[in-house]
């Protein structure tokens, strides 16, 4: 007879599976979107498994009740990639998928960067680097107000650059909110170069544990690890940084490691090339 502990680990493997199957659908639709309109695939693509991974195996949230108000917040401080973000809601149910056809059309819910029209949606971005104030502001309400709600915040590396960013790290861990978590999608590239080359981050584990965060290096695309640090963060008294070590255009490779998918509009060639290469690969990686 199998123990409660083979059963969980069965179900866990089963639902990692799922998820898997999942992000190649939700990577298809992403390459769709972003072959109408030319929107950031590759920082798209860098961060898929993190945020499918928090939606469909972690946080507390419904479709039918989006404004649940002990649901789990998840905020995309890096809202460039919203194309990401979108598939994500529509293949959770928040809006039909049809409706992703429509990014960044005049009159579309759905906009260059997260708005607050859009069902699922917590916050708003345009400039980067405030994601995390605003994600302060939630788990500390949260806290007063004693609800369950967790806060993940994803920012990218190359906002890092941004001072904002280091003073709400500081606000944070000063007030001690376990309740939150960021992200960081660590892809290596922004927008003119290599983050090393623009403004060096290394050691990023080291500010951040100097800050007061308790902190992780993961791989970005293991989602087995994604879940394990973010179990791990729920038994946190203090803020939890998870650095996310990920490829940018993840899953095209012609794409994966450079900066060619930044704000990019795929020729009709290099769209059916990218179709057949993720339609071919196999659901176990």
């Amino acid at each position: 007879m199998s123990s409660a502990v083979e059963l969980a680990d069965l179900r866990h493997a089963t639902d990692v599976q799922k998820l898997k199957e999942r992000i190649r659908e939700i990577r298809r639709s992403i390459l769709e979107m972003t072959s109408i309109r030319g929107l950031h695939l590759g920082s798209s693509l860098s961060c898929l498994e993190i945020i499918a991974t928090l939606y469909f195996l972690k946080m507390r949230h419904s479709p039918h009740r989006p404004r649940w108000k002990d649901r789990d917040r998840f905020i995309l401080s890096k809202g460039h990639a919203a194309p990401a973000l979108y598939a994500v809601l529509a293949e959770a149910g928040y809006f039909p998928k049809e409706e992703l056809r429509t990014l960044k059309s005049i009159g579309s819910r759905l906009q260059g960067h997260p708005d607050l029209r859009t069902p699922g949606v917590d916050a708003p971005s345009g400039s980067l680097g405030q994601g995390l104030s605003i994600g302060i502001g939630m788990a500390l309400a949260a806290r007063m107000r004693g609800s369950r709600s967790r806060v993940y915040v994803l920012a990218g590396d190359g906002e890092c650059d941004e001072g904002q960013v280091w003073e709400a790290m500081m606000t944070a861990a000063h007030l001690r909110l376990g309740n939150l978590v960021l992200i960081i999608d660590r892809n290596g590239w922004q927008l003119d170069d290599r983050t090393e080359e623009v403004k060096r981050k290394v050691p990023l584990r080291g500010k951040l544990e100097s800050f007061g965060w308790v902190t992780y290096s993961i791989n970005g695309h293991d989602i087995e690890k994604i879940i394990e640090v973010l179990d791990s963060a729920e038994k946190s008294e203090l803020p939890v940084a998870i650095i996310a070590h990920t490829k940018k255009g993840n899953g095209v490779s012609f794409l994966e490691g450079t900066n060619k998918g930044h704000k990019l509009k795929l020729s009709e060639e290099e769209y059916l090339a990218a179709l057949k290469e993720l339609e071919a690969k196999p659901v176990c990686e």
